[in-house]
């Protein structure tokens, strides 16, 4: 393979505790030096204004494929993955078939390399066939790549094959990671429960059927001494409950999605279903609870939920279209004009939460750029902008509330093991 040497950029590498102007030398795949070097070098990218820093890693990613794939496809998704600046996503078991074997986790991982994009790493599901019924493969799905495990889309719902999943995972030293929602208190429901939707008339989501179950995982993680993430943590109740689990040392971590920190349940007068989701969008409350969350570090992670859905299922009347929104194009841009240059979070707080954060909690060898690292790279130009527009997007669908929003800074380069993937730099 050839040297690529990145030159005078910002270098954010959060891993390390590196922020310089300095350059990036990468070769065979690998990070070769930082600053100085004597290599001689193949191709030269000026980064003269931009940061460059790890590749970002979104771990929560539903790319569809087996099943779906009029919404999305792995080709696709990881193609909208690049564009983004994303070099590594894991993706969710809740394919059709459901990821709950080793052949399943597998043909992802080839679908992945055939489409030579970005890398993927799968989610195991925690049950067969995500029916919280009986326990999956735990060891094979490990064996065939599995890098953690959900039902996401769906909560665990018995307490006692939760208990058995988080000693089970101990074992194999992987995350469970939690779809929280207690199920009795959200049929029927199609957004958040409160003013909003009694003035709408529309079916309510209360914020304590998530509470409850985030409260009841993380005791079966103190109990079991196993790794439980939240994902898309969407109240400011489960924010207190997750920080209050890490003062007393027990293993449980949570992200944040843009969308549930930019946007509220206000949203829905407007009968739009690209602001259905599950969770659902909530209060000004809970907005400020998870800003107050990524502050303080409670929430870890940043990821995007990404949820492709074909056009003509986001069109069905509202109560029956189907939740959820694409995230991956828009993922940095948005991360950076709602948390950096409000102030909430710096550059390297946010980068850390985008590369080796979520590579710990996956416990996948990327987010970081340390020599001898594999040289998985995204190039930012902090200061661009521009208008997002989902009709040129690199994604199948096209279902996002933030089409037409001015946002900030944009993915320049995405290079993935040495190899550029996507370039806009103009050198």
């Amino acid at each position: 393979m050839s040297t690529l040497h990145l030159r005078n950029g910002r270098f954010i590498d959060p891993s390390q505790n590196l922020d310089a102007i300095t350059d990036l030398w990468l070769k065979d795949g690998r990070v070769a030096a930082i600053g100085h070097s004597a290599l001689v070098t193949d191709r030269v990218l000026d980064c003269t204004g931009m940061i460059v820093c790890p590749g970002l890693i979104d771990m929560h990613v539903h790319l569809r494929e087996p099943g779906r794939e009029e919404d999305e496809t792995i080709e696709t998704g990881t193609r909208a993955a690049i564009a983004g600046g994303v070099t590594s996503v894991a993706c969710m078991p809740n394919t059709e078939p459901a990821i709950d074997t080793r052949n399943a986790a597998e043909y992802v991982i080839l679908q992945a390399k055939r489409a030579g994009n970005c890398n993927v790493f799968p989610i195991g599901a925690v049950t067969k066939g995500r029916e919280g019924k009986e326990l999956a493969e735990i060891g094979k799905l490990v064996d065939g790549g599995a890098v953690a495990f959900t039902d996401d889309g769906a909560p665990v719902y018995s307490a006692e094959i939760m208990r058995r999943a988080l000693e089970y995972c101990k074992k194999f030293d992987r995350t469970v990671l939690v779809h929280a929602e207690i199920l009795e208190l959200t049929v029927g429901g199609v957004m958040n429960e409160g003013e909003v939707s009694f003035r709408l008339g529309l079916g309510g989501m209360p914020g304590i059927a998530e509470d409850i179950m985030i409260y009841r995982d993380i005791v079966l993680a103190e109990l079991t001494g196993g790794k439980v993430h939240i994902l898309h943590v969407s109240t400011a109740g489960g924010v207190d409950l997750i920080r209050d689990g890490i003062r007393k040392g027990i293993r449980c971590s949570g992200e944040a999605c843009p969308h549930h920190f930019i946007l509220t349940d206000k949203e829905l007068t407007k009968f739009d279903s690209n602001y259905k989701m599950s969770p659902p969008l909530r209060t000004q409350r809970d907005v400020d609870g998870i800003l107050a969350g990524l502050k303080d570090g409670t929430l870890s992670v940043l990821a995007t939920d990404h949820a492709p859905h074909a056009p003509e299922k986001k069109a069905r009347e509202f109560d029956q279209t189907p939740n959820g929104i694409i995230g991956l194009e828009t993922f940095l841009p948005l991360c950076t004009t709602y948390l950096v240059e409000p102030g909430h979070l710096t550059w390297n707080q946010m980068i850390e939460k985008m590369t080796i954060n979520p590579a710990k909690i996956l416990g996948i060898d990327r987010g970081s750029l340390a020599i001898g690292k594999i040289a998985d790279v995204t190039v930012i130009d902090p200061n661009l902008d521009w208008t997002i527009d989902v009709n040129a997007f690199q994604t199948k669908s096209r279902n996002s509330p933030f089409h037409g929003w001015k946002v900030k800074s944009r993915a320049m380069a995405t290079i993935v093991r040495g190899e550029v993937k996507m370039n806009e730099l103009g050198k």
